[in-house]
């Protein structure tokens, strides 16, 4: 594919109260951006970090799970497969797998070596594949075949945490969640909206910072910058929209032509993720197993 220009990388400085109710200021003391030395009151960080938000939403307005599914069942279990591997290998892989297993009560019944002959382009087949028969016997035995729109219940099934819980309540079940992935995890820790590392601890800090009806799209944007610009090992800092509010910024490639070549997806005029992407994604559909294509996380 020939090279395109990057989709969304202009710099949405805008001004503005922040929405929601502010945190009391005074607590603990962080970086400012570009600072040095100088430090940066709580209420200081909490409008910083709504002020990425919305200017994440201003790169990212078509930001959204990627992960292909057309029902919760096919949601939660493309989420338990997605662990150590990309969601483009998981969405070339489930085609497959919908079509052998439609329904919890069928992949229930399949028999093990089938399914994981099947699951195994995603990795760790057969861990994956026993989570994947305990789910669905459990979804078949206690909730009458139908995916529970509750946490408590979604966090007893096999092969589900509160990571994968809330990327089907935000994204199947409209319930607000902040989903704590490798890539969320690594950018709210170099914005400093939080040092934890734990992710339950991670969740409780940013939930304290924006309002509730913001998690969820609040998640998939900062994903999908994780994703595309500020990558874990070269962040595009030169390419990055919303460097002037990065307190890392440095820390990757500045130069912005080199910066530039580190885009990835859309943002680098790359295929995406997805086989079958929303009707407003502006990039190109990933192509299917066995396609020449990208696989990067």
């Amino acid at each position: 594919m020939g090279e395109q220009a990057p989709i969304g990388t202009r710099n949405a400085a805008k001004s503005g109260k922040s929405k929601g109710g502010a945190a009391a200021s005074g607590a603990r003391k962080r970086t400012a951006p570009g600072a040095g030395t100088r430090t940066e009151s709580r209420l200081a960080m909490v409008r910083r970090a709504r002020r990425i938000n919305r200017e994440l939403a201003d790169v990212y307005p078509y930001a959204h799970p990627e992960l292909d599914f057309r029902n919760p069942f096919e949601l939660l279990v493309a989420t338990v497969l997605s662990a150590q591997t990309t969601d483009l290998r998981v969405n070339q892989t489930t085609p497959a797998l919908f079509a052998a297993y439609p329904t919890p009560e069928e992949l229930a019944a399949a028999v093990p070596e089938e399914l994981e002959a099947i699951i195994r382009p995603t990795g760790f087949f057969r861990a994956k594949a026993r989570s994947l028969l305990g789910l669905s016997a459990a979804l078949r035995d206690d909730f009458g075949g139908e995916v529970p729109g509750r946490l408590e219940d979604l966090v007893k099934l096999p092969g589900v945490g509160r990571k994968t819980a809330f990327v089907v309540l935000g994204n199947a079940y409209g319930v607000p969640g902040i989903t704590v992935d490798t890539h969320f995890g690594r950018l709210v820790r170099r914005w400093k909206w939080t040092e934890q590392e734990d992710p339950e601890k991670v969740e409780a800090e940013i939930a304290e910072i924006f309002p509730k009806s913001e998690w969820t799209m609040l998640s998939h944007r900062v994903i999908f910058h994780g994703r595309r610009i500020c990558h874990a090992r070269k962040p595009a800092c030169g390419a990055c929209p919303i460097a002037h509010l990065c307190p890392s910024y440095g820390e990757g490639e500045t130069d912005p032509e080199k910066a530039k070549k580190l885009l990835k997806y859309e943002m680098g005029g790359q295929p995406g993720q997805r086989l079958n992407p929303p009707a407003d994604y502006p990039g190109t559909p990933a192509p299917p197993l066995g396609a020449s294509g990208q696989a990067s996380a």
